[in-house]
C-alpha cells in the first residue's frame, strides 16, 4: 500500500539536507561498489544505522568481506577507522585504554591516560563473541553513553561514533555469546549472505588482479553529525508510530498483550520498548536515504527483521521445528498489514500533502 506524506513543518534547509543525504547515499553506494560486489541490502542497513546514531552486529561466515565493507564505508565518510580483534585474552584496558604513571617536566609524577582503540569514529569489533564477558562489558558504556570511565574519570568519545561488531554464526566452540542486555544495544542485527554465482565470479576477477580502486570521500565526520540531526526531525504520523508499537507488542506474551497464537507457541521472550524506538528511528533514516521527509509503515516493515531478530528469544518448540526469529517476524508482518495501521489511528488520517512512497 502506498502512503501519503503528512503536513510537516519542513524548512527549505531540511529539504535541502534530505536531497543532500539522498545524493550522498547513492555516491557512497557507488564508492563502496568499487571494492564490494553486491550486498546492497547490507550496505543500506549499515548506512541507516550510521545516520541514526545506532550500532550494528553483523553475522556471516568468514570471507564475505564484512571488514572490507566497513573499512570502505569509513573511507567514503572520511571517518577514523579502528579495528579491535577480540580474543579470549583481550582485557578491558586493551579496548578503552589505561592510566600510566608519567613524569612531568618539573620532575613530578602523575597519572596520564593512554586512550585505547575505542577512541575513533567507526569501531570494528571483530568476532566480538570471542572475548569474555568482562571485556565485552567494556563496550557497553561506550555504546550507550558514548564515553568511557577509567580511574574514576570520564572520557568523552568523539562524534560521530559507531560500533560495528561481527561474529561467526557457525563456529561456537570457545565463544562467549553476548548477553541479552548487550544485544539490545545494537540497533540492527544484519545477516551477510553468500553472493550469487555471477557476483562470486566478479569477486574472483576483481580480487585476483593487481588493481586497487581509490575510494573518494563523499562526506566528512561533521557532515555526518549534521545529517544525523535531520533524521531526528523527520515526522512520523500517529498511525505509523502505532503500527511500529503494535508490531513490537505483538511479540510479547503476558499481561496487557494479545499476541497471535504462534507467538505463545514459539517465543519465550519478546522485544522491549527499545525495539519500537529503533523501528521508528530506522524508518526515518530509510525515508531520508530514499529522498523523503516523512516515514511510512513500509519503511517500518523494511527494517523490522534487522531490528527484531536479535530481540526475540525463541523456545525449544521453535528450535525443534526449525522456526527462526526471521520466520516469526515475517508472520507478524503478515498478521499486521499496513492497511490495519490506519485503523489503529482511530480511522483518522492526518491532512495529506501528496501521495506515493517515492523510492
Amino acid at each position: 500500500m502506498s502512503e501519503a506524506a503528512p503536513t510537516v513543518p519542513a524548512t527549505d534547509d531540511d529539504l535541502e539536507a534530505v536531497a543532500r543525504l539522498n545524493a550522498a547515499f547513492h555516491s557512497i553506494r557507488s564508492e563502496v561498489h568499487k571494492q564490494i560486489v553486491g550486498q546492497d541490502e547490507v550496505l543500506e542497513q549499515l548506512l541507516i544505522a550510521i545516520f541514526s546514531r545506532g550500532h550494528c552486529l553483523l553475522e556471516g561466515v568468514p570471507g564475505l568481506a564484512k571488514t572490507l565493507m566497513i573499512r570502505t564505508v569509513a573511507d567514503a565518510l572520511h571517518l577514523t577507522f579502528r579495528r579491535i580483534q577480540f580474543t579470549p585474552d583481550l582485557m578491558p584496558a586493551d579496548v578503552v585504554g589505561t592510566e600510566v604513571i608519567a613524569q612531568t617536566p618539573t620532575g613530578d609524577r602523575e597519572f596520564k591516560f593512554l586512550s585505547g582503540p575505542i577512541f575513533g569514529n567507526l569501531i570494528l569489533a571483530d568476532e566480538i563473541n570471542r572475548t569474555p564477558p568482562k571485556t565485552q562489558a567494556a563496550l557497553l558504556e561506550a555504546m550507550q553513553e558514548r564515553q568511557v570511565t577509567v580511574g574514576g574519570r570520564m572520557h568523552k568519545l568523539q562524534e560521530p561514533f559507531f560500533v560495528l561488531a561481527t561474529q561467526n554464526p557457525i563456529e561456537q566452540e570457545g565463544t562467549y555469546p553476548l548477553p541479552e542486555a548487550q544485544l539490545d544495544r545494537f540497533m540492527f542485527n544484519v545477516f551477510v549472505e553468500y553472493p550469487s554465482e555471477e557476483e562470486e565470479v566478479r569477486i574472483v576477477r576483481a580480487t585476483t588482479s593487481d588493481q586497487t580502486p581509490k575510494i573518494d570521500q563523499v562526506l566528512s565526520g561533521p557532515e555526518v553529525v549534521s545529517l544525523q540531526s535531520i533524521v531526528r526531525r523527520v515526522p512520523a504520523a500517529e498511525h505509523v508510530v502505532r503500527y511500529a508499537t503494535r508490531l513490537v507488542r505483538m511479540t510479547r506474551s503476558g499481561k496487557g498483550t494479545s499476541p497471535p497464537k504462534f507467538i505463545s507457541d514459539y517465543v519465550q521472550w519478546g522485544a522491549g520498548p527499545r525495539a519500537s524506538q529503533f523501528l521508528i528511528l530506522a524508518g526515518k533514516a530509510r525515508a531520508v536515504l530514499h529522498g523523503r521527509f516523512f516515514v511510512t509503515t513500509q519503511d517500518v516493515r523494511a527494517v523490522a527483521a534487522p531490528v527484531l531478530r536479535h530481540r526475540l528469544l525463541t523456545n525449544f518448540t521453535a528450535e525443534s521445528e526449525g522456526i527462526k526469529p526471521d520466520d516469526v517476524v515475517a508472520r507478524l508482518i503478515n498478521e499486521l498489514p499496513p492497511e490495519e495501521s490506519e485503523a489503529l489511528d482511530g480511522g483518522k488520517l492526518p491532512h495529506l500533502l501528496g501521495s506515493g512512497d517515492r523510492r
